[in-house]
């Protein structure tokens, strides 16, 4: 099974190429390898036709999942129908793979201009073929959960009551406020149940000392200039930043497992590090530095990603007083 969470069987794969033989030998070995659903075009206008390309119907669903499309064909190449196929709105994210033979390598160039993912050469080669196609399916499914996250998250801060922007961005750090962290997490789809989910804690170590020495100008700098690390650092879609008003951050990771966020975590407190902001108030070092807790668990409930919310937070206390300047895993 896919990541996608679909089977093998249930992903269609359109084959183009003038070549009987060569449509044969692929569409063989995609079958052998579990995919069912193949179909097969001799022309770029059959496959135009099969992916009613041109036609005013753009809300229609995509017919296919991937597309193996030969690069010489006659009347239409493989380029120019890669190029066709891209210009209809609902096959942007498709995967194409073009079908070159080695003494057409130039051409190449020229595919990916076009908008082609991949090639594989001719003679077909099952190993690579099957490499390649789960590779591009793979990349398919991975952009189709990014970009749902992305649509889940708009549609929560679009419909998160009649609220003032000045009430869910924090103005020292420009990002969403703590609370929002939270009501995302209470309002999870159910999409996610079943699927990882991570939350990091962030705290600037000895942030309080260094306010109570050079006042509240200073620390909201620093402040700022974390969020703009957290912000430059965190970019995948779906991740959500946010901040506490007592400058406490929050980082919540849908899809993320424990190694995944402990990596991002690790990334943070070494980017911070990096800024080499000065915190005289600081006994361990001469700059800013920061303490990560990591929760991960799996969206099962409401209950469930609230607890890591919290947990995530209780722990980071805890490992700040210690000395900070450190990533650590809350233990289940």
């Amino acid at each position: 099974m896919h990541k996608n969470g679909k089977t093998e069987a249930a992903i269609r794969i359109l084959i183009v190429d003038d070549s009987d033989d060569s449509r044969d030998i692929t569409e063989a070995a995609l079958i052998t390898a579990g995919y069912k659903d193949v179909v097969t075009t001799a022309s770029a206008w059959d496959a135009f036709k099969f992916l009613d390309i041109d036609k005013l119907s753009s809300n229609t669903a995509v017919p296919v999942d991937l597309i193996l499309l030969d690069i010489l064909m006659p009347e239409v190449d493989g380029i120019e129908a890669c190029a066709r196929i891209r210009s209809d709105g609902r096959y942007t994210d498709i995967p194409i793979i073009m079908i070159t033979s080695v003494a057409d390598m130039d051409s190449l160039s020229n595919a990916f201009i076009a908008g082609a993912n991949d090639y594989i050469t001719k003679p077909i080669n099952r190993i690579e073929l099957l490499a390649r196609a789960r590779a591009a399916l793979k990349l398919k499914a991975e952009l189709g959960r990014r970009q749902e996250r992305e649509r889940e998250l708009l549609n929560f801060v679009s419909n998160w009551g009649d609220r003032r922007t000045t009430l869910w961005i924090d103005n020292i750090t420009g990002l969403f406020v703590g609370e929002v962290a939270e009501a995302y997490l209470t309002a999870a789809p159910a999409r996610l149940d079943g699927e990882p989910i991570s939350v990091i804690a962030l705290a600037i170590d000895y942030l309080d000392a260094c306010r109570a020495a050079k006042g509240d100008k200073t620390a909201n700098s620093i402040l700022a200039c974390v969020a703009a690390a957290i912000r430059v650092t965190a970019t995948s879609i779906g991740v959500v930043a946010a901040s506490y008003r007592n400058g406490l951050f929050v980082i919540v990771a849908p899809g993320y497992n424990e190694t995944a966020a402990t990596r991002l975590a690790e990334t943070l407190r070494t980017a911070i590090s990096r800024l080499a902001l000065s915190n005289a108030e600081s006994i361990t070092a001469d700059h800013v530095t920061a303490t990560l807790a990591v929760s991960s668990g799996y969206a099962t409930s409401e209950t469930d990603r609230i607890k890591l919310l919290t947990q995530a937070i209780s722990f980071i206390q805890s490992s700040a007083s210690k000395g900070g300047d450190a990533v650590n895993v809350v233990c289940a």
